[in-house]
């Protein structure tokens, strides 16, 4: 239908011209075309072809015509996106399938800009009313669980991220942005009228073809400790070199793997501390073998104690104090008051007297101490540190050997943590609480420092996904060629075995190859490179049997990675492969979105 103008034909309810989707977002918005007065309105989309006319008042159905290519433009998702219209409208059919389409596509937009060395940083922040900090991150997993999601398909992709990130600890970008282009080529055969069923058995074809090309990739040198320690660097070196520690990648790939390799295969993290000190520059961060422990130490206390025999405890040591809640004590004068205060003291007394018969020079305890209790630990020489959280005594427990306590009448079922030396040292300018020597042997610190708190966040996650990354690799010390080696080389193997595929599950497997290849364009774009050149030159590469080629993304070129020094772990892709295949393949079987009453409240609650 010919539009000439958006003038006056607003107010007469005739065809309007929007050439864009944020114009007709606007329009809606301003205009409000679904008021109860307004009739009907129709909307022309020139770039689509596509004209929809919507009932307001009815809300009967939404009409779309078809583009020169026969391929439905997704108007209505538009309409389901910005705009709260009856649910009866979008839930059922082809309009759930696309309204999920749409939600896990946009998530994987939003994080595909951060993928690769050459990806850019997202500024998080807060509109709390009582936290509007900010936060500057391109770890995918940290920005995904930091968006507020009203669409279903995207809270998937969402929690897919949350898994890699709990089980690996890297590669929580990829999953998201290989799940969003699987949807995006299922958009694409489903417009074709294939059912989704179909396009379902062919990925699972093609992700058993891409598995064994992954398997017989791998390389393993964990027979020889030399190589691979060099493997971890290397690991290491790839992880960190999309992060903000980029520039000093080799510094901090060092401090890791020297953190992981002290694990001695334990892969317990809780071992490793990093601590977050502001002042100075990211270099001048080191590792300590040894615990800190951000506490002070009580006034007048021993600063310094050799052959430490620690008491973890979590137990109240101020009923120092007279606390009788929801009571009243009625006295006839001020000597009573100070008689129960008494009482109170001596009860401390006595149980300070329990806490150092168990022969300790140390004390540990979770909660606050207050003057009476500390004054008594002084007097007896003993070293008292309040308040270390929750985290830091269990912590403090794995390291030292010991358990933590709440009750001390029985001192021979207790163990108490053991340390050559506790200290107190300087970093900075302020005091921490050194333990060094510690019983387990494995327990140390990393000091991180920076210019500002933010720097230092972000560093601290780029530092754990390659911590958590290391120890992935340490218990499954296969790996493999990074740089889109591997996403080359597994389309290349899809791409064989689509000639012998008979049928349309064929195209299906033919897409999965697609999605798989656009990981390595994105990682180009992102550089600011022509992707398509890349990616012609890469296949071309692996077609004539370099199957250790990548993306140089310094020089703009491809490269052998086993020169290059670029690797991944073997598990990290594994799990972006499967988890990504089978969160699409879930979000592409629904055919119905149903919004679920809420839980009946049982009688007599």
């Amino acid at each position: 239908m010919p539009v000439s103008s958006r003038g006056k034909r607003r107010e007469k309810g005739l065809p309007v011209l929007l050439h864009d989707a944020p114009t007709l977002f606007h329009f809606f918005v301003e205009r409000s075309l679904f008021h109860q007065k307004a009739k009907s309105s129709t909307i022309a989309l020139p770039s689509a072809n596509l004209s929809v006319h919507i009932y307001c008042n009815h809300g009967s159905s939404i009409r779309r015509s078809r583009n020169d290519r026969g391929q439905g433009a997704p108007i209505s998702n538009i309409c389901n996106s910005y705009l709260k219209l009856p649910p009866s409208l979008f839930n059922q059919g082809e309009n759930a399938r696309l309204s999920s389409f749409v939600g896990a596509i946009a998530i994987a937009d939003l994080v595909k800009t951060t993928l690769g060395p050459k990806g850019m940083d997202k500024i998080l922040q807060r509109i709390s009313e009582h936290d509007q900090s900010i936060s500057v991150t391109n770890d995918g997993a940290t920005i995904l669980k930091s968006v507020n999601i009203d669409n279903a398909a995207a809270k998937v992709l969402v929690d897919i991220a949350k898994v890699q990130d709990d089980e690996v600890g890297d590669g929580t970008t990829s999953v998201a942005v290989l799940c969003g282009e699987l949807l995006r080529e299922a958009e694409d055969l489903i417009n074709q009228r294939i059912h989704p069923q179909t396009i379902a058995e062919g990925w699972r074809l093609a992700r058993k073809a891409a598995r064994d090309a992954l398997d017989a990739s791998t390389r393993d040198n964990s027979a020889d400790d030399a190589k691979f320690r060099e493997d971890l660097l290397t690991i290491a070196r790839t992880t960190l070199s999309s992060k903000l520690l980029t520039y000093d990648k080799d510094y901090f790939a060092n401090l890791a793997v020297d953190a992981v390799m002290r694990l001695r295969g334990s892969n317990n993290l809780d071992h490793i501390q990093v601590l977050k000190k502001a002042g100075g520059h990211l270099r001048d961060s080191y590792l300590e073998e040894g615990f800190l422990l951000d506490k002070k130490i009580g006034v007048g206390q021993p600063k310094r104690i050799e052959n430490a025999k620690i008491l973890l405890a979590n137990t109240s040591m101020d009923t120092d104090k007279i606390k009788i809640y929801g009571s009243r004590v009625r006295v006839d004068s001020l000597n009573k008051v100070a008689e129960i205060e008494e009482a109170e003291k001596q009860r401390m007394r006595q149980k300070c007297d329990k806490i150092m018969s168990h022969g300790c020079n140390v004390f540990i305890n979770r909660q606050l101490i207050y003057n009476l209790p500390e004054s008594i630990f002084t007097e007896n020489g003993i070293m008292a540190i309040e308040h270390a959280d929750f985290d830091g005594i269990e912590r403090l427990a794995a390291v030292t050997g010991g358990e933590v306590v709440s009750t001390f009448d029985r001192p021979d079922l207790v163990t108490m943590g053991e340390c050559d030396i506790i200290e107190e040292v300087m970093i900075g300018e302020d005091k921490v609480i050194r333990l060094g020597g510690c019983k387990s042997g494995e327990a140390c610190s990393i000091v991180l420092r920076g210019a500002s708190s933010h720097v230092l966040d972000e560093a601290e996650r780029s530092l754990h996904d390659a911590l958590c990354i290391l120890t992935a690799t340490v218990k499954d010390p296969r790996i493999i060629c990074g740089g889109g080696c591997t996403e080359v080389l597994m389309a290349q193997a899809i791409d064989r075995q689509v000639e012998a595929t008979p049928g349309k599950k064929a195209l299906a497997m033919a897409s999965f190859a697609r999605a798989l290849r656009q990981l390595p364009a994105i990682v180009a774009d992102n550089g600011g490179y022509d992707s398509a050149e890349l990616v012609t030159q890469l296949r071309a590469a692996h077609a004539a049997g370099k199957n250790t080629h990548g993306l140089d993304m310094y020089n703009g070129t491809i490269g052998d990675m086993l020169e290059l020094g670029v690797a991944e772990a073997y598990k990290s892709k594994l799990c972006v492969l499967l988890s990504a295949s089978e969160a699409a393949e879930m979000i592409l079987r629904v055919d119905d979105i149903i919004k679920c009453a809420p839980r009946a409240r049982q009688e007599g609650y």
